[in-house]
């Protein structure tokens, strides 16, 4: 008797386990934004539409997995600056600005704060942290010529994190509310190289961020058909 006991036991600890392994899939949108060597000082204000596409794979109630694809514009003006130096200087006396455009692939780990399970009626909300690690391409200048400088296309890494909240919508919906910061190695995202005395600004000795606040929707599936769901 006491055999099938535990054998019940064990198999419904397995079963309350694989009812974490959810998969999830969504979007995301929200504002992107750089900080660096031109234009607005502050870290984080969302100034170009972004958005992408994610994938979490849910270890248990408190740890995901997670792969994303960002599609993350950036751009500034010295003009939206509130220091004096960056908006008098260059050749005109008005300052840098730039575009660039950012393609991110990133993978990493969410821990929440609370269990969370999309199905159960009690741990339908938690927030969280993100740790990640992202390669992303992007334009750099690689020459000037006839004043204007040449532009090429490099690789780089990134190291994300971010912070969130989520909450579910129904069994299998759910949205999040996501801040993400990216401290890449690299100080060329605004085109800055030292190379060339027309493209040469700002502090070299400082690296480029970018950033991402948004919200996503995702869509869980996959659960076992014979997982219990925890209430």
């Amino acid at each position: 008797m006491n055999k099938i006991h535990l054998t019940f036991i064990g198999l419904f600890l397995v079963f309350q386990t694989n009812a974490q392994l959810l998969n999830e899939i969504g979007v995301f949108v929200g504002g992107s934004n750089y900080s660096g060597d031109i234009g607005n000082e502050l870290y984080i204000f969302p100034n170009k539409v972004g958005g992408g596409f994610i994938y979490k794979r849910n270890i248990n109630s408190r740890i995901s997995a997670r792969a994303s694809y960002s599609y993350l514009p950036i751009a500034d003006n010295d003009l939206n600056s509130s220091n004096v130096v960056r908006q008098t200087r260059g050749p005109t006396g008005k300052g840098y600005n730039f575009t660039n455009k950012i393609k991110e692939i990133a993978i990493g780990i969410e821990f929440n704060y609370f269990d969370y399970d999309v199905m159960s009626i009690y741990n339908g909300f938690t927030p969280y942290i993100i740790i990640e690690f992202a390669g992303f391409y992007y334009k750099n200048s690689t020459d000037f010529i006839d004043n204007e400088a040449v532009l090429g296309n490099k690789f780089s890494y990134a190291i994300p994190f971010g912070v969130g909240y989520k909450s579910k919508l129904t069994d299998y919906l759910g949205y999040a509310l996501e801040l993400r910061g990216r401290y890449t190695f690299e100080d060329d995202l605004d085109y800055n190289n030292q190379e060339f005395a027309q493209l040469r600004y700002g502090n070299k000795n400082t690296n480029d961020w970018y950033f991402f606040t948004g919200i996503s929707l995702t869509y869980s599936f996959g659960r076992p058909p014979c997982a219990v769901s925890r209430p």
